[in-house]
């Protein structure tokens, strides 16, 4: 090739390359623009990697444990990829719990809470030991797991509150102080009871009767474990916005003026919230925190303890449809729309004042992440997800344009050598994303890795790109409802 082909050559490739980088900012611009007239939308992002603004909070708690079916399923290996920071022991081996609640424990309520033999801890020391075999620490719920039966067995007021708050003292001496045979795990938060609010179901009794209980139960607790975290009332309507403002459910205002005219302790504050928008959690978070606020437990930690994706926001299908209705449900709560969903929320809450969060639950069945066979649901595949952004857990500012129904969050290795990126696009009309990467704080190349998640990939690698210098962007299709995982790393093969 003679000289000046080559540079005629050169020169046509830069023509091309400048004409379809300008097509491409059209393109992307129309597309954005134009959803309304069938044209797929962009959601864009700028991820600065050179501030850091904190740290991304591993909110990714849990209900259950590892073990299901009578034992035959164990899903220890599988949790502990997950490595929730902190399980709650509620609705433990439902719908036949032998474990965790008061009445499988100290099975005779005539007998002597004093007297070790009087408790059977077997069972539930296996339960809790699988738990912690899994990397995580246990929240104990005191009392019983919800019952849909005709007859109800367990969940009434006990007769004797004083003696109840001594039976809960028991287990607290078990699994803290070693007592009768036990532990010395160091338990922190100990709850009392759930959902009161929700009758005959979980409380056969009235609002007072609960107040009573928990105020016995905590202030016990407290005299002989100063130092442990006790709260409630695990509602499951907290309240609702009116003009602007949070007002609690009657329920919960009672609950917040006892505790306040009586100085009962509450360390913590529990909720729940299902529902089908991500964005209605978070304004949750807010608002709840604000009514403590208002209460006057300002010091009083939030804790969202049941949180899932509510298909249509609504609840009859749960009780009252046939078993092919049902089983749609249940198979959107786990698929690619309940994946995006629980992306949305893990990433919204970093933002929402709420200090540890719960999904609801970690075991088998229709709510969970394993199907009954033990084989991971895409809402699995979500909290992976997110357990690769907190392996980079120094958070980056992100500059992004979205329409509400997506979210993103970026984090650094202290190292500063690898940035993970999480984008889930749960209810949006964009069908393509394009990211741009600014100061990334390493010299030389970098490998950028892209996974997704969707109704046919369960966390896939969907490409494999290297870009030098500092700066660069990379655009991917990725059709709600998606989850997609970037990991940028130093390339030292491009140096």
């Amino acid at each position: 090739m003679t000289l000046g082909c080559e540079r005629r050559r050169r020169c046509k490739s830069r023509f091309v390359s400048w004409f379809m980088g300008r097509v491409w900012v059209v393109l992307s611009l129309f597309a954005a623009i134009t959803v309304g007239a069938g044209v797929i939308g962009v959601q864009r992002a700028v991820i600065g990697a050179s501030e850091t603004t904190g740290s991304i909070r591993a909110l990714h708690g849990a209900n259950g444990g590892p073990i299901a079916h009578g034992g035959m399923i164990d899903l220890t290996g599988r949790h502990a990829e997950i490595g929730f920071p902190l399980q709650r022991m509620h609705d433990c081996g439902w719908p036949h719990p032998a474990v965790v609640d008061i009445h499988t424990i100290f099975r005779d309520f005539d007998d002597d809470p004093s007297e070790a033999q009087n408790y059977y801890f077997a069972r539930t020391d296996d339960w809790i030991n699988a738990v912690l075999r899994s990397g995580s620490r246990v929240a104990y719920r005191l009392g019983e797991s919800i019952e849909h039966t005709t007859r109800k067995y367990d969940v009434h007021p006990p007769h004797d509150y004083a003696k109840w708050a001594e039976v809960c003292l028991g287990i607290i001496r078990h699994y803290n102080e070693g007592w009768a045979d036990g532990f010395h795990y160091g338990i922190r938060y100990w709850e009392i009871w759930n959902e009161p609010d929700v009758r005959p179901q979980m409380w056969s009794g009235g609002d007072e009767d609960y107040y009573r209980l928990y105020a016995v139960t905590a202030g016990a607790i407290k005299e002989e474990f100063p130092g442990l975290k006790v709260g409630g009332p695990s509602v499951g309507n907290v309240g609702g916005f009116s003009r602007g403002q949070f007002e609690p459910a009657p329920f919960v205002a009672g609950f917040l003026e006892y505790c306040r005219a009586n100085s009962v302790p509450l360390d913590f504050f529990t909720w729940h919230r299902y529902t089908d928008d991500p964005g209605e959690i978070i304004r949750f978070a807010r608002g709840v925190r604000e009514m403590l606020d208002r209460y006057g437990f300002e010091d009083a930690e939030s804790h969202l303890n049941e949180w899932n994706y509510l298909p249509g926001n609504d609840w009859t299908v749960f009780g009252g449809a046939g078993p092919a209705e049902r089983r749609r449900w249940y198979e959107k709560m786990g698929g690619a729309a309940g994946a995006a969903f629980t992306g949305s929320v893990l990433l919204g809450l970093q933002d929402a004042p709420v200090d540890m969060a719960y999904f609801y639950h970690s075991s088998t069945g229709g709510f969970g992440m394993f199907t009954q066979y033990g084989l991971p649901k895409k809402n699995y595949y979500a909290f992976k997800a997110f357990i690769e952004l907190l392996s980079t857990p120094l958070r980056l500012e992100t500059t992004e344009r979205m329409d509400g129904a997506s979210a993103v969050c970026a984090g650094i290795d202290e190292a500063r050598e690898e940035v993970t990126l999480l984008y889930s696009g749960f209810r949006t009309e964009a069908e393509r994303v394009e990211l741009s990467f600014e100061n990334i704080p390493w010299s030389g190349g970098s490998r950028v890795r892209v996974f997704i998640l969707d109704a046919a990939h369960d966390l896939d690698k969907l490409m494999e790109v290297s870009y030098d210098g500092t700066e660069f962007s990379i655009a991917f299709d990725a059709a709600p409802p998606v989850l997609c995982l970037l990991k940028v790393e130093k390339d030292d093969t491009t140096d």
